[in-house]
């Protein structure tokens, strides 16, 4: 029988056996033939664009329920707006500048 670990709880975490213990590669490969499998045999689902756009509202409707978290979206977007804004306004103050200097020294000139 696997040995148990410890999992820095006090608790003990059974070892992993099986799938579980098998390096990534591995399972890939090996859910990579289920896949295939599923496709020669004519049971695999496939997403056709329709039912691809239902889920993706679906899942859209989830997340926009939790308030707190929209309320968190909205207050990134409008600091990241802000932030654009002002390095927008800075760069064309910053081009003022040297261009109204010269400005004046083809002004001199003519």
């Amino acid at each position: 029988m696997a040995t148990s670990k410890e999992n820095g709880k006090g608790g003990q975490v059974p070892a992993k056996r099986g799938f579980a213990a098998m390096d990534q590669n591995q399972q890939r490969e090996i859910a990579s033939k289920g896949g295939q499998a599923a496709h020669q045999k004519g049971t695999a689902h496939e997403f056709d664009s329709e039912e691809a756009r239902r889920a993706g509202q679906k899942g859209g409707e989830a997340v926009s329920r939790n308030r707190a978290h929209m309320a968190d979206i909205g207050r990134k977007g409008g600091e990241s707006r802000q932030s654009a804004q002002r390095a927008a306004a800075a760069a064309r103050n910053a081009g003022n500048r040297q261009g109204g200097k010269e400005a004046e020294g083809k002004q001199k000139d003519s």
